[in-house]
Protein backbone atom coordinates (compact mmCIF):
# COMPACT_ATOMS: atom_id res chain seq x y z
CA UNK A 1 0.00 0.00 0.00
CA UNK A 2 1.42 3.37 -0.98
CA UNK A 3 1.72 6.44 1.19
CA UNK A 4 0.15 9.52 -0.35
CA UNK A 5 1.14 13.05 0.61
CA UNK A 6 -1.45 15.81 0.70
CA UNK A 7 -1.30 19.59 1.15
CA UNK A 8 -4.13 21.88 2.21
CA UNK A 9 -4.91 24.59 -0.35
CA UNK A 10 -5.92 27.02 2.40
CA UNK A 11 -3.68 26.59 5.45
CA UNK A 12 -0.70 24.82 3.79
CA UNK A 13 -0.73 21.88 6.23
CA UNK A 14 0.97 18.81 4.73
CA UNK A 15 0.22 15.28 5.84
CA UNK A 16 0.66 11.69 4.68
CA UNK A 17 -2.02 9.02 4.37
CA UNK A 18 -1.26 5.29 4.10
CA UNK A 19 -4.06 3.92 1.90
CA UNK A 20 -4.89 1.41 -0.81
CA UNK A 21 -4.71 2.50 -4.42
CA UNK A 22 -8.43 1.71 -4.72
CA UNK A 23 -9.36 3.96 -1.75
CA UNK A 24 -10.91 7.34 -2.58
CA UNK A 25 -8.62 10.35 -2.36
CA UNK A 26 -8.69 12.47 0.79
CA UNK A 27 -10.75 15.60 0.18
CA UNK A 28 -10.49 17.63 3.40
CA UNK A 29 -7.67 18.87 5.61
CA UNK A 30 -7.56 17.34 9.13
CA UNK A 31 -6.54 20.75 10.54
CA UNK A 32 -9.04 23.17 8.97
CA UNK A 33 -11.45 20.98 6.96
CA UNK A 34 -10.84 22.80 3.65
CA UNK A 35 -9.92 21.26 0.27
CA UNK A 36 -6.59 19.46 -0.18
CA UNK A 37 -4.51 18.44 -3.17
CA UNK A 38 -2.39 15.33 -3.53
CA UNK A 39 1.30 16.01 -4.02
CA UNK A 40 3.37 14.04 -6.48
CA UNK A 41 6.64 12.87 -4.98
CA UNK A 42 9.64 11.06 -6.40
CA UNK A 43 8.96 7.84 -4.56
CA UNK A 44 11.84 5.69 -3.48
CA UNK A 45 14.97 4.56 -5.25
CA UNK A 46 15.43 1.05 -6.53
CA UNK A 47 17.40 -1.23 -4.25
CA UNK A 48 18.76 -4.44 -5.73
CA UNK A 49 19.32 -7.21 -3.21
CA UNK A 50 20.85 -10.61 -3.68
CA UNK A 51 23.88 -11.97 -5.45
CA UNK A 52 24.92 -10.32 -8.67
CA UNK A 53 23.91 -6.74 -7.91
CA UNK A 54 26.80 -4.63 -6.72
CA UNK A 55 27.52 -0.91 -6.98
CA UNK A 56 30.95 -1.73 -8.44
CA UNK A 57 29.58 -3.96 -11.21
CA UNK A 58 30.24 -2.71 -14.70
CA UNK A 59 28.25 -3.33 -17.82
CA UNK A 60 29.51 -5.49 -20.64
CA UNK A 61 32.51 -4.24 -22.58
CA UNK A 62 30.32 -3.96 -25.68
CA UNK A 63 28.47 -0.93 -24.34
CA UNK A 64 28.74 2.22 -26.44
CA UNK A 65 29.69 4.58 -23.59
CA UNK A 66 33.37 5.01 -22.89
CA UNK A 67 34.60 2.09 -24.99
CA UNK A 68 35.87 4.00 -28.01
CA UNK A 69 39.51 3.74 -28.95
CA UNK A 70 41.88 6.48 -27.91
CA UNK A 71 43.62 8.35 -30.71
CA UNK A 72 46.83 8.57 -28.62
CA UNK A 73 47.21 4.86 -27.85
CA UNK A 74 45.88 1.54 -29.07
CA UNK A 75 43.94 0.78 -25.90
CA UNK A 76 40.18 0.41 -26.29
CA UNK A 77 39.67 0.53 -22.50
CA UNK A 78 39.38 4.18 -21.46
CA UNK A 79 40.21 3.22 -17.85
CA UNK A 80 43.79 2.27 -18.77
CA UNK A 81 44.39 4.92 -21.42
CA UNK A 82 47.59 6.84 -20.69
CA UNK A 83 46.23 10.13 -21.97
CA UNK A 84 43.15 9.96 -19.73
CA UNK A 85 45.06 9.03 -16.57
CA UNK A 86 47.93 11.48 -17.07
CA UNK A 87 47.88 14.56 -14.83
Amino acid sequence: MPTYEYECKTCGHTFEVFQNMSDPAVKSCPECGKDVRRLINGGTGIIFKGSGFYVTDKGSSKSSSGSSSCSTCSSSDSGTCASKTAV
